[in-house]
């Protein structure tokens, strides 16, 4: 009798699990079933999904680098794929066939604000990602009227002053530390044209260390968590509310006196609002500190990388060195705004570098509604609505269906005949981003490097005796790992 009931007691339970397991594979299918029925049909063309180990593996193989998660994954996925990060999912356009809607889209459907926040600590209350979309292209357009042409003739005197003074102090021959000098060059001349001459000639050393301070409590941490109470982040917020009073102090000595000066200090001043509403002291700061942020880094990298590739490769340097020959020839020793529009060989080798070096790796939008994407083999995919979509200038400027020999430095890609990089159309060179969202400093910076090398292959022979520099992908703006060492020898007649 006691086995009868155990016989039948197991039965039960194994009919109990099976019908357990029936109803369970009965639901799933039922679910599967009405997914398909309910579901619009472009959700069964979502983008191929990135292998990776459950829940970390994602934000592991995005933390190891995303360049590499992306050479690895591109020959396998195609030109649009989905990383799954913990909680959020990265789309990945890669190359012109795919990134229109990237940067044409309106802010609408893909923003900025979202995944740029972490600017905030940094950059300050009230302007760029810490307002919405209509005052961000109100504080846009004071960019763009402080970069006009007219404003650029003055800055470019002011530049090429700096360059004189810095590179005066060199001597006749010794050995230098490229990446180091141009870093301090280039802060000396933004220190002039951005934040004023009272800055420059006063409190240069003050407000260098507090921007510092502000660059180092950026880090990759800082995306994530940017208000971490680390000691990087404490040193950060001080070193802004420093910054803060002393450009209070002279914000309202230049209105309370009636002086100006020609920077982008004075213009962010003088800048009104479409209501008539004039920008407060904390609006001009936290736009200097923007402005200075998005060129100080970019423009050093790019001038190192330039003087590295045009030491390497004798026969581009001798092109430029030849240009500033020609120059000199019909304009004398005199270096200006326009001068140096003229300078288009040493602008592709500019160019040519920052294909190569792009500082900033990523470009990130936060979509905010469901769109199509076609690749340039005809595949259809919809992109689901609280995606992060990304670009990688540092991928998308290397790829061989677009550039010949994608690794090769050939500023002659460049030249009228080839420009390779209009051939395949908009968007095939994106080192300066594009569209919507163009970076607004481009002018500025190309007039800046050309000013410096122009001074440099004018004034000194030049040669690099370390090793070819490695790219330093450890750091939020991506540049140049180590010292560049570089030995120079000053001319002792004109180039000509």
């Amino acid at each position: 009798m006691d086995m009868e009931n155990t016989t039948q007691m197991t039965d039960l339970k194994e009919n109990k699990f099976l019908n357990v397991g029936l109803l369970i594979l009965a639901t799933l299918v039922i679910a599967k079933l009405l997914s398909a029925l309910l579901i619009p049909q472009s959700k069964k063309r979502l983008p191929p999904t990135v292998t990776a180990w459950p829940v970390l593996g994602g934000l592991l193989r995005f933390m190891k680098g995303p360049i590499v998660m992306i050479r690895e994954e591109y020959p396998k996925l195609g030109s649009v794929f989905t990383l799954n990060l913990v909680n959020k999912n990265i789309t990945f356009f890669i190359g012109p066939e795919v990134s229109a809607h990237f940067f044409k889209a309106p802010e609408s459907d893909l923003s900025q604000q979202e995944v740029y926040q972490f600017n905030v600590p940094t950059f300050g209350p009230g302007v760029v990602f810490d307002v919405d979309y209509s005052v961000r292209q109100e504080q846009f357009r004071f960019f763009t009227e402080s970069l006009r042409v007219t404003k650029l003739k003055g800055y470019v005197d002011q530049m090429v002053t700096e360059a004189e003074d810095y590179f005066a102090k060199w001597g006749d021959s010794g050995e230098v530390d490229l990446k180091y000098e141009l870093e301090h060059l280039i802060i000396l001349t933004a220190s002039r044209c951005l934040l004023g001459r009272e800055v420059r000639d006063k409190l240069f050393d003050d407000v260098s260390a507090l921007f510092h301070d502000l660059d180092n409590g950026m880090l990759p941490i800082s995306v994530i968590f940017p208000y971490l109470p680390i000691p990087a982040h404490r040193r950060r917020d001080r070193a802004r509310k420093k910054l803060s009073e002393i450009f209070a102090n002279i914000i309202s000595s230049r209105r309370e006196t009636g002086k100006t000066e020609n920077d982008m200090l004075q213009c962010f001043i003088d800048s009104k609002y479409k209501d008539g509403r004039p920008t407060t002291d904390v609006e001009v700061t936290g736009l200097l500190i923007a402005a200075l942020f998005a060129g100080q880094h970019t423009s050093s990298i790019t001038s190192t990388w330039t003087g590295a590739y045009l030491l390497r490769h004798k026969e581009y340097l001798s092109a430029v060195l030849d240009e500033q020959k020609s120059l000199m020839k019909m304009h004398g020793s005199t270096i200006d705004h326009d001068i140096l529009s003229e300078m288009d060989v040493l602008y592709r080798c500019i160019k040519e570098a920052l294909r190569l070096h792009p500082p900033l790796i990523m470009l990130l939008r936060s979509s905010h509604s469901e769109f199509s994407v076609t690749t340039r083999e005809g595949k259809e995919y919809d992109i689901p609505k609280g995606h992060i979509v990304a670009t990688s200038p540092a991928f998308a400027n290397r790829l061989p269906h677009i550039f010949k020999d994608p690794d090769t430095y050939d500023p002659d890609r460049f030249a009228a005949g080839r420009e390779e990089d209009k051939a395949a159309g908009a968007f095939s060179y994106i080192s300066f981003g594009g569209g919507r969202h163009g970076c607004l400093g481009e002018p500025f910076a190309y007039l800046q490097i050309k000013a410096i090398w122009s001074h440099l292959l004018r004034n000194f022979e030049l040669e690099l005796i370390s090793p070819f520099p490695e790219i330093d992908w450890n750091a939020m703006v991506v540049g140049v790992k180590g010292k560049v060492m570089v030995r120079f020898k000053r001319r002792q007649l004109s180039i000509d």
